[in-house]
C-alpha cells in the first residue's frame, strides 16, 4: 500500500465509526422520546400500547383522592376533555387543583393514565410551556391570568 492509499483508509475508516456513532445515537434518541399531549389531543392520537408520552393541563377542580399510602388519582383536563391519571409517589409541594400540571407515563389496559413523574408549576406566573401554550390555542389561557 502507497502512502496515499494508507491515508485514504484511515479517512474512511474514521468517517464510518463517525458515521455509526451517530446513527446509534439518534437511534437511542428515538427511543428515549416522550411526546406531548393535551386531553383533547388524545383522541386524535394513535398511541401503542405502553408507549411513554407527558400528558399536560390543569388538575380539575375536585378530582383530586387520595387512596393507600402514597397513592393519588386525580384528572387532567384541558376544559374540552378530562383524562384520569393514578399516581403513586411524592406529589410536589404546590400540587393543588385547578394549576397547571405535566405528567409522564403510560396509559394502562384500564384507559387510567398511569404517570411516574408529575410536575406541577412553581410560582404563582409561571405554566410549563407546552401546557400554556395548548391552553392558549384552546382559548383557555390567556396571559392576563399569567401576570
Amino acid at each position: 500500500m502507497t502512502r496515499k492509499q494508507k491515508r485514504l483508509s484511515v479517512i474512511v475508516g474514521g468517517l464510518a465509526f463517525l458515521g455509526a456513532a451517530t446513527g446509534l445515537t439518534f437511534y437511542a434518541l428515538g427511543q428515549k422520546a416522550s411526546y406531548f399531549y393535551m386531553p383533547a389531543d388524545l383522541t386524535t392520537a394513535s398511541l401503542q400500547p405502553g408507549q411513554r408520552i407527558r400528558l399536560g393541563g390543569l388538575v380539575e377542580k375536585g378530582t383530586v383522592v387520595r387512596g393507600q399510602g402514597a397513592t393519588v388519582a386525580f384528572s387532567v383536563t384541558d376544559t374540552h376533555k378530562s383524562v384520569k391519571v393514578t399516581y403513586t409517589g411524592i406529589l410536589p409541594d404546590l400540587f393543588r387543583e385547578e394549576q397547571g400540571v405535566i405528567t409522564e407515563g403510560a396509559f394502562g389496559t384500564d384507559g387510567v393514565f398511569i404517570a411516574d413523574s408529575v410536575l406541577a408549576k412553581h410560582d404563582e406566573r409561571y405554566m410549563p410551556k407546552e401546557v400554556a401554550d395548548g391552553l392558549k390555542a384552546k382559548g383557555v389561557w390567556q396571559e392576563s391570568k399569567s401576570e
